[in-house]
């Protein structure tokens, strides 16, 4: 249930079998929740950080309104909110966008790795200043990206994210979320992300459709989006 994790993790750095093993140690309950269910709230006391092992999940602030912005989305093989375990509670809620399951990895045990096996301690802190690494990328699209070229790039991000840990090729993916939702990933209306998806599925680049990604053209989607994967840090380094 967590090899996406060590997929994800072994792409990026070597992982010896002591450090998996210490790794696997730290996971405790598994839990399979409904899509649709926010399972952090924001400001909550936490004792735990949630590994996603299958679905898809989102980070989100929303206001008073009603009006909700997702931050990040979440794949198998990510940890959610690894860095609860310094902050101690989060800013903003995270949600289940798909039927998900998880795996609690409780503070105190990650404690023990952080004071006794410093090169999966590096491995841990990188992955959540990867995390930042997408925060910003989504930012510059929510920013100077034009709607079309914003959802080529997620569509594209997606696509390397998910074929890290086997769920994606060349030729596209499972997306199993609401336009609606899409919108509120790129900060558009629905009907405008309708209209965008429309000009993409036209222009043979990708139709997005029945929560699957069929892309025709990635290298003509990529230029859309002038997508430069690096900010993914893709290379195996030691750390």
């Amino acid at each position: 249930m967590t090899d996406t994790h060590f997929l994800k993790l072994r792409v990026r750095d070597r992982i010896s079998d002591e450090e998996e093993a210490a790794l696997r140690g730290v996971l405790s309950d598994t839990i399979d929740m409904p899509a649709g269910y926010t399972f952090v709230h924001r400001g909550e006391e936490l004792g735990y950080s949630t590994l996603l092992t299958q679905g898809l999940m989102a980070r989100y602030k929303d206001l008073s309104d009603g009006q909700r912005q997702i931050t990040h989305i979440h794949v198998p093989g990510d940890f959610a909110d690894l860095h609860s375990f310094t902050l101690k509670h989060l800013d903003h809620a995270v949600m289940s966008l798909t039927p998900c399951r998880i795996v609690r990895a409780p503070h105190e045990r990650l404690r023990v790795v952080t004071e006794t096996m410093p090169h999966l301690t590096r491995v841990l802190w990188f992955s959540t200043t990867l995390d930042a690494c997408i925060h910003r990328e989504w930012e510059v699209s929510l920013g100077r990206r034009n709607a079309l070229q914003r959802t080529a790039h997620l569509l594209c991000e997606l696509q390397v994210r998910l074929g890290i840990v086997g769920l994606a090729t060349a030729a596209g993916y499972a997306l199993p979320i609401t336009q609606t939702v899409l919108a509120e990933c790129l900060g558009l209306t629905s009907v405008h992300v309708n209209r965008v998806l429309k000009e993409l599925r036209e222009a043979g680049l990708v139709e997005f459709r029945g929560g699957q990604v069929d892309i025709h053209d990635l290298p003509g989607l990529e230029r859309v989006a002038e997508f430069d994967p690096a900010y993914l840090y893709l290379e195996r380094r030691d750390r």
